[in-house]
């Protein structure tokens, strides 16, 4: 037998808190976040100051707009559905990592400023992290058959692996690699002796 808040949890599902409401305060909020930071619509300036605010009119105009086109998607809902709990996911183990890091440092942890390299490295693997789940939660249908995005690539790359399209993008990718530290590298030894 469910437990009261789970049936009441049903009863959210079924309402369409999570299909519809969730979402659209999601992008919602976002949306109007970045308009007001950017101020892309403008801006208007205050009387008798020289300060300027932005346009909140136009702003959640906009946002209220495309967070009904957002829900109104079914695909980019359920592809926020499926998404963001495995970014909490990402992040909470993450921040478990962060705190077993901390039971055996003897100061306050400053990561980012002590370790840059290592900083760096783990924003990167949050950032394919982050790719890679998105990539995860977007589908295409194929031969009558839903397959996400990822699991397409991966198939094409084992089935793939040794023609020459592989071949030419392991190559392009090793050039650009390699180009970007020899790069890289000049620029160092520049700053070191001046």
């Amino acid at each position: 037998m469910a437990s009261p808040l789970g049936k009441s949890v049903e009863f959210l599902r079924d309402f369409g808190l999570f299909d519809v409401i969730l979402p659209f305060l999601l992008v919602f909020t976002v949306t109007f976040a970045v308009l007001e930071k950017t101020r892309i619509l403008g801006s208007t300036k205050i009387h008798g100051t020289d300060e300027s605010i932005p346009n909140k009119n136009l702003n959640a105009m906009v946002s209220f707009v495309v967070a009904l086109l957002v829900v109104a998607t079914a695909n980019i809902v359920r592809a926020l559905n499926e998404s963001l709990p495995n970014i909490v996911l990402l992040l909470v183990a993450s921040l478990s990592f962060l705190i077993l890091i901390g039971i055996f440092v003897k100061d306050e942890l400053d990561f980012a400023e002590k370790h840059k390299k290592w900083n760096m490295a783990f924003i990167i693997i949050m950032f394919i992290g982050v790719i890679l789940i998105f990539l995860n939660a977007i589908y295409m249908n194929i031969a009558g058959e839903e397959v996400s995005v990822l699991e397409y690539s991966i198939d094409w790359i084992i089935d793939n692996w040794s023609g020459t399209i592989f071949g030419s993008i392991v190559i392009l990718v090793i050039v650009v690699v390699a180009i970007g530290y020899i790069t890289s590298s000049k620029q160092g030894k520049k700053k070191d002796g001046e």
